[in-house]
Parts: C-alpha cells; structure tokens; sequence
C-alpha cells in the first residue's frame, strides 16, 4: 500500500485567492496611478508591488532553489527601491507578469511540498553569496547590487537560518502586509481597492 502524501497547497487556498484580487486591483492601472503614493515619503504603487515580486522571487528561487534560471531577474528586483528609494517605474503589465510568473512558483512549490518539509532549514546567506547574487543582476541596478553588499557587510548582522515554513510564512504575511499599503493608496486616490472578503 502506498502511503498517500499530502501536498501543502490546499492549506494556502486563500493566498491564490488573494493573488487573483491584487493582481486585478494593478492590471488596469495607467503610469501615473502607479506613481501614486499616501505621502512623498512613502513608496509608490508601483515601488510596493515590484517589492512584493521580489521577496517571492528572493525567498522562492534564490533561497530555496525552487524554479528556473529565468526568476533570477526577480530576486533583486527591488533594490532601487530598498536600497535608495528609487521608483523603477514598471508598468502594470510588468508587474502584472512578474506577480503572475513568481505566483506560479510558489504554486508549483506548495503542490510539492508536503507538511514533512517544513522542518527543513536553510543557512544564513554569507558575503560570497551575496556578492554572487549581486553580480546577477541587470546593468541598471549594479549600484544599488553593491550599496546593498556594502551595507551588509557594514552592519556586520549575522542573520540565523530559517525553516522552510518560516519563508513560507514570511512571504505570505509580506504579501498581505505590502498589499494592504497598495489597497489604502488606492483607496486614497479613489480608485478600486484590492478586494477582500
């Protein structure tokens, strides 16, 4: 008799669920309305949901070493805007791509992914792998790639390693977190918001 393995992706129904509504809440929007934002010291729209591309991107592919080569363009992603605040000005389209390709991952992963593995532990990231995933990144944002290797190695931190479900646990709560922030500058600016039940 074989023994019936239980995948992780019916106890994340929802997250599916909330992609589908925050990805309708950016695809219609024009470039100014992803410029919007609740104050000048905040981040934009767009800034916001490029972020949320690249945690998935980070957590899922490049510490997990779940997908393929072509997510590597989307672990760092945001460095312009967490590094130095820098709007990268994708459009919907693009962010609307990259929420869609790093959903997919995590999808494809969860399906995978049984209760079992969620003990598993990853390291902490050292300077050479920081470096490495540094050098991977698009022309446009070496400098921001190597102010945040610098800052690294300037803080001296040593983070601890995490469990699977604590990435997993990570991204969701980021996404919800991050999504919220996109839904209230929508709101603000009386435009349709990221729906909930």
């Amino acid at each position: 008799m074989t023994e019936h393995q239980l995948s992780l992706l019916p106890f994340y129904a929802g997250w599916g669920i909330y992609q589908q509504r925050l990805v309708a809440a950016i695809a219609p929007l024009t470039a100014e309305q992803l410029a919007l934002r609740n104050t000048p010291q905040h981040w934009s729209i767009g800034m916001y949901a490029t972020h949320i591309v690249a945690d998935r991107a980070w957590w899922f592919h490049a510490r997990m070493g779940e997908g393929s080569a072509d997510l590597t363009s989307l672990e760092l992603w945001d460095l312009g805007v967490c590094e130095a605040g820098v709007d990268p000005f994708h459009t919907a389209a693009e962010l609307v791509a990259g929420l869609e390709k790093t959903w997919q991952l995590i999808q494809q992963t969860l399906a995978r992914l049984t209760p079992a593995d969620l003990e598993q532990v990853f390291p902490p990231l050292d300077d050479a792998e920081r470096v490495r995933h540094a050098k991977l990144v698009e022309p446009a944002l070496q400098p921001f790639a190597q102010m945040w290797v610098d800052a690294a190695r300037l803080s001296g931190e040593v983070r601890p390693p995490v469990s699977l479900q604590w990435i997993i646990w990570h991204v969701l709560e980021h996404d919800i977190h991050h999504g919220s922030e996109i839904s209230t500058i929508l709101g603000v600016h009386g435009l349709p918001v990221v729906e909930l039940d």
